[in-house]
């Protein structure tokens, strides 16, 4: 059994099951469970494994709403920007991308009107953010 494959197996367990013990991700990986350990700390030491989280249905939030936000960005202030739109608390999560927009940002707010001050008065004041456009999670179906 190669390595890769065994390192597959593993993150595979992982990503469907984040909070699985080290004895459930061996038996589901078919490894022992020093194995998996070795694994999952040298995968969090490279950096692949960069944290655990739940994945949450928009729906069954109470008093929350859940945003992607895409974000157009001017290149030359670019890294100034993303590091500012990280540092904001509202902002769950934030992908580059290759799509229509350079940014994409997970936004958590009380409700639409709190998104849209989020958006008009922290994303857009941030120097280089020159759009945004955002899509209301409704439904988790997956």
């Amino acid at each position: 059994m190669s390595t890769q494959a065994t390192e597959d197996r593993i993150l595979a367990v992982l990503e469907e099951d984040a909070q699985a013990s080290y004895a459930e991700i061996a038996e589901r990986a078919d490894v022992s469970k020093p194995t998996v350990r070795k694994y999952i700390n040298q995968l969090e030491e490279e950096g692949v494994i960069v944290g655990y989280s739940a994945d949450v249905d928009p729906k069954k939030l109470s008093s929350q709403t859940i945003a992607l936000v895409g974000l157009d960005v001017a290149s030359e202030r670019y890294v100034e920007a993303t590091k500012t739109i990280k540092e904001l608390e509202e902002v769950e999560a934030l992908y580059s991308s290759s799509g229509d927009h350079m940014l994409m940002a997970e936004v958590r707010a009380e409700d639409g009107d709190a998104l849209g001050e989020i958006i008009s008065e922290e994303l857009l004041e941030i120097e280089g953010v020159t759009a945004a456009h955002p899509s209301f999670l409704q439904e988790r179906l997956k």
